[in-house]
């Protein structure tokens, strides 16, 4: 692992680094609030038929039209979807007599809403819902534009995945970061439901884009010894977007302005990205050893030592790099991760995590109205659990592992929905807790299978690897809202899916690799000589010094 010690060379934790992740962070503050922006520009309002249109409203009382004109249902407010044929006046005067009320009520003839619905837009001005009118007979429609957003993030983790091991993270990070800020604009403009999820399907591919090449960059210009609270940082901006979606969300009540504010700030990520280097990892393994040399160089610089940086050239890092260059002979694909045995065990294994993982998040965090609580409220929530929940998994995995810490981050969580289902539908406060304590354990699920999937992966086939995981992630997220419609014939069967595929995926989980102050693999011979060997086996290449300075506290005193 040749290229750890030019690292250090050049300065593994300075000016540069900081610089480097903080401004990699930055988009990722604003990753949450795509992902997460159906819950309120899809937010359905509470809505009754629309009066008939030959009656005339300005001498006549709002609560009465709506009496004679749209029934009650069992709950004793305005059906949602039908209204009377015709205005039944005469039920104004019976008023006072309930049974007479219901008696007649029965035998009045009912119909569609044909003259549109009217909406309370306490919540949110105006939303996709109301603006297409996708209730009722088009309810199905507000699902398949989340699913049509995730198919465009399951698309991008596959194309972003392959390209950017082809011809490097700097440039498809600008891609993406484009592609962000442009079709979010177009979201905010567009004039049809059609139009919409095209745009939302090109920001969910942009959004893969985004964190794969984000994330690669962040790991493969850091030392080993920093990666657990670099990764759990990055995470925490994730977080912190959570929060700000709530805070705008509640902020500008329009879906239009909403969509628009949250996508503007890709413009300026777009601008300062040029600045970034490529990594001189892929460079080295791509044969570019030249323009390495330079990054490297200019690594030194922004760090500070310059003696350093005159002492590096193509000789010292083609000799120090040579069997890395030697065993990356060829082009690499995703056949790649199952070629081998070793590859095989460990790609199938995080396939299954990262499906159950995203599975059972989108299932709790994408439906935040049937918590009969305000949709800001329970969003703030939602994101701040997420702190508490990363600190605990920081910890567990620079102490105890990464393997310990993925199994019990997912356990817990299946645990925490299965209970859930024993709990009385009335009790909401303690469903309430019980889900928020899951949704923590599955944010620290990600955050630690983040890091973890590309310790695993060398990096001749990361992205690949990266992409393909993601890929995973976003099948589950798009199965998710499709395991709500099994409730309609077993109400808790649900709950059971989403309880039980993390405790399942935490059995595969097991059986990875222990990666706790590894060297980061350049190559798949790398990844076959660990083969996996438990972290404390004899022969498992260990820097002596790593294991002394691995615990949190440690690395972010170094870091910083």
């Amino acid at each position: 692992m040749a290229f750890a010690d030019l690292l250090e060379q050049v300065g593994s934790t300075g000016r540069f680094q900081v610089l480097h992740v903080t401004l990699l962070s930055m988009p990722i503050l604003m990753m949450a609030s795509h992902n997460l922006l159906q819950n309120f520009v899809a937010a359905v309002p509470p809505h009754h038929c629309a009066p008939h249109a030959n009656i005339s409203m300005s001498s006549l009382d709002t609560g009465d039209v709506l009496l004679a004109t749209v029934p009650l249902d069992q709950k004793g407010k305005p059906e949602r979807c039908r209204r009377y044929a015709h205005p039944q006046w005469q039920l104004l005067s019976n008023n006072s007599s309930a049974d007479l009320w219901e008696e007649e009520v029965e035998e009045i003839e009912t119909q569609g809403c044909e003259d549109g619905w009217n909406y309370n837009i306490t919540e949110m001005s105006t939303t996709i819902i109301t603006e297409w009118d996708l209730v009722c007979d088009l309810r199905a429609l507000k699902q398949m534009s989340q699913t049509t957003y995730m198919g465009g993030v399951l698309l991008g983790a596959i194309v972003f995945g392959g390209l950017s091991d082809r011809f490097g993270r700097r440039i498809l990070l600008l891609i993406s970061n484009l592609m962000m800020a442009v079709g979010g604009t177009c979201v905010a403009f567009s004039t049809t439901f059609t139009m919409f999820c095209m745009f939302r399907f090109c920001c969910g591919m942009a959004l893969s884009g985004l964190v794969l090449n984000s994330f690669s960059l962040i790991v493969e210009w850091i030392p080993t010894r920093v990666r657990t609270v670099v990764g759990t940082g990055t995470g925490y901006c994730y977080t912190t977007g959570q929060l700000i979606l709530a805070g705008l969300a509640y902020s500008i009540r329009d879906w239009r302005w909403l969509t628009l504010a949250v996508s503007l700030p890709f413009y300026v990520s777009f601008l300062y990205s040029w600045w970034f280097l490529e990594s001189a990892r892929w460079l080295v393994l791509s044969k570019k050893s030249e323009q390495a040399v330079k990054n490297l160089k200019a690594v030194a610089r922004i760090n500070g030592r310059r003696a350093e940086a005159e002492k590096i050239n193509l000789q010292i890092l083609q000799e120090s790099m040579k069997k890395e260059m030697a065993c990356s002979t060829g082009s690499y694909s995703a056949l790649d991760l199952l070629r081998t045995s070793t590859m095989r065990k460990i790609t199938i294994c995080l396939s299954a995590v990262w499906f159950s993982t995203s599975f059972a998040y989108y299932g709790l965090s994408m439906d935040l109205q049937k918590f009969g609580v305000s949709i800001y409220l329970i969003q703030v929530i939602f994101g701040a659990v997420d702190i508490p929940a990363k600190v605990v998994v920081t910890i567990c995995m620079s102490m105890l592992g990464r393997r310990p810490s993925q199994c019990g981050a997912l356990v817990l969580a299946g645990i925490m929905i299965l209970i859930n289902l024993l709990v009385p539908y009335d009790m909401q406060l303690l469903r309430t807790s019980l889900a928020v304590i899951g949704k923590g354990c599955l944010a620290a699920s990600f955050s630690c299978c983040y890091l973890y999937s590309g310790e695993l992966y060398p990096t001749v086939i990361r992205q690949n690897g990266m992409g393909w995981v993601s890929m995973m992630a976003r099948l589950g997220a798009m199965v998710a809202p499709m395991v709500l419609l099994l409730g309609e014939a077993v109400p808790w069967l649900p709950g059971f899916i989403y309880g039980g595929a993390p405790i399942l995926s935490g059995i595969f989980a097991f059986f990875l690799p222990e990666t706790l102050s590894m060297p980061l693999p350049d190559t798949m011979q790398d990844v076959e000589d660990r083969g996996f060997r438990w972290t404390n086996s004899k022969n498992s290449p260990q820097k002596e010094d790593l294991t002394k300075k691995d615990p949190s506290i440690v690395l972010m005193k170094e870091f910083v």
